[in-house]
């Protein structure tokens, strides 16, 4: 009974609160502690689900609830925050419901804590934090709230010059459902305020991370209005409220294309645009760009990426052609094939070339390449199995090359740095296998030609060695051979190779003498094509004509000789006829091809008839003992006559060698007697220069003693001159100054005379004296001579008497002064 009471209690502490229902009224009261009571039967703990917006019945220890607590960096979203003019919050004891406003929301930013009302719900959600590379996207829920409260909300700024306070006065156009971004280049602590709310992403997180672009790095935006923005690094991307990132396999930032001059990208205009330097760019306009154009390419918005088939990178490679190949270009525009010859790194052009291959049909195979089943069967594969040979071809495509990893982490150090390996790395290296990827390509041996005919008509030869390249209309022309010995034309061989040079036509040649006998003739000719190339291919089977010409010739010579004539000259007869006569063996020419024939072996003469024969070597038997017995007389009258000879030479050597040593005797006096001369001959010219030396001194040192002569006699008349300049100079001065002072004499007027009387004091009479001391000068007399005779006769003649006597000591001393 005692257990039951106690369940009955509800005992809340400080900061605590539960909900109550009274079952008889329905009504939900709140308990705040700190505070104790006991229920009644007919109370019902309760708690407000979130979820389901109802009150669910539960213990009494679920229902006791601590107050929302949100500390400094924290604020609550408050749901259904009671009326204006209703008590805020609950306070302790028991609280009856008040109004709610229901559907709205308040954002209470820490510190603070309360409990709630029954209906209220509360989060608490920890402060906005960013760093430079973060952002929020924030949206109105509640406009008219968002304008009112925009104040309130708490931020802090990351360094600027920009005041908190200007930055709340700015309120930007607030509207019911509008997105907006708080990036962390601006802020770096953010508290919405009511009628903003912070919304979460994909994976529930209140930050969001933007993207930090590297250098050769490049994101992609895709607007709600499906533009797109094509940002390059270093930068930090923010999107706008409307756009998102386009991912790719996770990463929402992707490399940049690097190109070279082997390498390109294929792409295709979807929006007009002006490049920088002004060129126009239209809808639909292709474009192909390489490494010759820029060395790093950044996708913009106006650009598709063309890519045919499964093909899987956006590159496209150029295929090397080593010296000598060649490969198919077909034009797609025109039609036309051409062929790219190595050795190059050929790079097609997709808007108008592609890259042809030639099958070769059997007939082709063994004429181009006799006995090669390698060539036909891979000739017989791609005619046969030619979409899936091609479909495998592509789906090889160009080497793999390792997948980038994309915004990956790792523990440690992050940094620049260089990786060098312990073990010895080999260089890249490539295999090079093009024999059939290529054009037709025939070699032509030394010694054979080929004649190569266009379907146009063309003609041409190619004589060796060398290697030909053929078009992709071009084919070789077809020779028909007659083989076997005699010649006959079953069993030709076809062929495309002609021999021009040393070439041997084996033939066996049956004939009948002048006296009816049978022989048999097996000859070799030895033949060479000359002239115009042309011509060489103009006869189809060249060796049925040749065998058929000279069997005729030679048949119609032996049918003329004797057999025993026949036999003893058989290969002078032979090589007479078809080479010419032993002064004019040019040999046998065929005009109709060029062909000649510059030799002929004979190999065997069989005579039909056995019998015959046999005489004919019988006799020849004894012809042969005859020469043998002549010849060992005449090699003994050779060896005397040359035993003699020898002896005869000996002396003659011997008188010679006597007669070169006197010889040579005479030479060496001449040659010291010519060396003496040459030394007498010497010393004379050495003698004779040296008093030439000495006389050319002499006449040197007279010229320079006359030039210093006259130089010190120029400078004495120019002295003179000088002095005599000065001189007259000098009395010019003179001259003026004494013309001067007879002016100034005779200025002195019988008026100034008179006043001058007026003045007998001495002083007066020295002071004149003395101003006309310059007339002293005239006719060398005294200034007191000169003044007596300026002033005899006159009253002041006794004053300058007796100044004269006694001298300037008579002057007053105040005169003086």
């Amino acid at each position: 009974m005692a257990d039951n009471v106690r369940e009955r209690d509800l005992v809340l502490a400080p900061n605590e609160f539960a909900f109550i229902l009274d079952e008889t009224k329905g009504n939900v009261i709140a308990y705040v502690g700190p505070h104790k009571t006991s229920l009644a039967n007919t109370d019902r703990p309760v708690i407000f689900e979130e979820h389901s917006r109802r009150y669910r019945r539960c213990t009494l220890e679920e229902s006791i609830t601590a107050f929302p607590y949100a500390e400094e960096g924290w604020y609550i979203v408050l749901e259904n925050p009671a009326r204006e003019g209703d008590e805020e919050y609950a306070k302790s004891g028991p609280n009856t419901l008040v109004r709610l406003t229901l559907g709205r929301k308040v954002n209470i930013p820490g510190p603070a804590t309360f409990p709630l009302w029954p209906g209220q719900v509360a989060r608490v959600v920890r402060g906005h934090l960013l760093r430079s590379n973060q952002y929020l996207l924030v949206q109105v829920y509640n406009e008219d709230a968002a304008r009112e409260n925009w104040g309130r909300a708490v931020i802090k700024l990351q360094k600027g010059d920009t005041p908190e306070e200007e930055v709340k006065r700015d309120v930007p156009e607030l509207t019911l459902g509008k997105l907006l971004l708080i990036k962390g280049t601006e802020v770096s602590f953010y508290i919405p305020p009511t009628g903003i709310e912070v919304l979460t992403d994909e994976s529930g997180n209140f930050v969001r991370d933007a993207v930090t672009l590297e250098r050769l790095e490049y994101c992609i935006l895709l607007d709600e209005d499906g533009n797109k923005r094509y940002i390059k690094g270093p930068d930090v991307v923010f999107p706008e409220p409307t756009e998102r990132f386009v991912e790719k396999g996770g990463s929402r930032k992707f490399k940049a294309i690097e190109l070279n001059e082997i390498s390109g990208i294929y792409l295709k205009v979807i929006a007009p645009y002006t490049e920088e330097d002004g060129t126009e760019r239209k809808v639909g306009e292709e474009l192909f760009l390489t490494g010759r154009d820029q060395m790093i390419y950044f996708p913009r918005p106006e650009h598709a990426i063309i890519r045919y088939g499964d093909q899987r990178t956006e590159l496209t490679y150029a295929v090397a052609i080593p010296a000598g190949q060649a490969s198919y270009v077909l034009n797609r525009l025109s039609g036309a094939v051409t062929l790219q010859r190595g050795p190059a790194m050929f790079l097609p052009d997709p808007r108008k070339e592609v890259i042809a291959r030639r099958v070769l049909s059997p007939a082709e195979c063994d004429l181009f390449y006799p006995d090669n089943q390698t060539v036909l069967q891979y000739n017989a594969r791609l005619a046969g199995n030619a979409p899936e040979l091609a479909a495998r071809e592509r789906a090889r495509g160009p080497v793999a090359q390792p997948a980038r990893k994309e915004e990956a982490s790792a523990e440690g150090l992050v940094s620049d740095d260089f990786t060098r390996s312990q073990r010895f790395s080999p260089p890249r290296s490539v295999t090079l296998n093009v024999n059939y990827e290529g054009a037709v390509t025939i070699d032509v041996w030394t010694g054979y030609a080929v004649m190569v005919v266009s379907k146009t008509g063309t003609r041409r030869v190619v004589v060796g060695p060398q290697s030909v390249i053929l078009e992709y209309d071009e084919t070789l022309e077809a020779l028909q051979l007659s083989t076997g010995t005699p010649k006959r034309e079953e069993g030709a061989l076809r062929t495309a190779y002609l021999r021009v040079l040393n070439n041997k036509v084996s033939d066996v040649i049956e004939a009948e003498t002048k006296d009816l006998c049978h022989v048999t003739l097996s000859l070799s000719y030895r033949v060479n094509f000359e002239g115009e190339p042309d011509r060489w291919f103009q006869v189809e089977n060249y060796v049925k004509f040749l065998c058929d010409h000279l069997r005729s010739i030679l048949r119609a010579t032996i049918k003329q000789l004797g057999l025993e004539e026949f036999y003893s000259k058989a290969i002078e007869v032979v090589r007479d006829a078809i080479l010419g006569g032993p002064q004019e063996r040019r040999g046998r020419n065929f005009p109709e091809n060029g062909m000649r024939v510059y030799d002929v072996d004979v190999l065997d003469v069989t005579i039909g008839d056995e019998s015959i024969g046999q005489m004919l070597t019988e006799a020849q038997h004894q012809a042969v003992r005859q020469a043998i017995t002549l010849a060992d007389e005449q090699r003994q009258l050779e060896t005397t006559r040359r035993s003699e000879e020898i002896r005869q030479e000996i002396e003659t050597l011997r008188f010679a060698t006597a007669r070169t040593q006197l010889e040579l005797q005479r030479q060496q006096v001449n040659a010291n007697l010519e060396v003496e001369q040459a030394r007498i001959n010497a010393q004379i010219l050495q003698e004779s220069q040296k008093l030439k030396a000495d006389h050319e001194k002499q006449s040197v040192l007279d010229a320079l003693q006359a030039s210093h002569l006259a130089r010190q006699a120029r400078q004495q008349e120019q002295e003179i001159a000088y002095s005599q300049a000065q001189l007259e100079q000098r009395l010019a001065e003179l001259r003026g100054e004494v013309e001067a002072t007879v002016a100034k004499a005779g200025a002195v007027s019988p008026d100034l005379v008179a006043a001058l009387q007026s003045f007998s004091d001495q002083h007066l009479a020295g002071k004149l004296a003395e101003s006309m001391s310059p007339l002293a000068i005239l006719g060398g007399r005294s200034v007191a001579d000169v003044f007596t005779q300026l002033v005899k006769g006159s009253p002041l003649a006794n004053a300058v008497e007796k100044w004269g006597q006694n001298g300037p000591a008579a002057v007053p001393a105040e005169g003086k002064k």
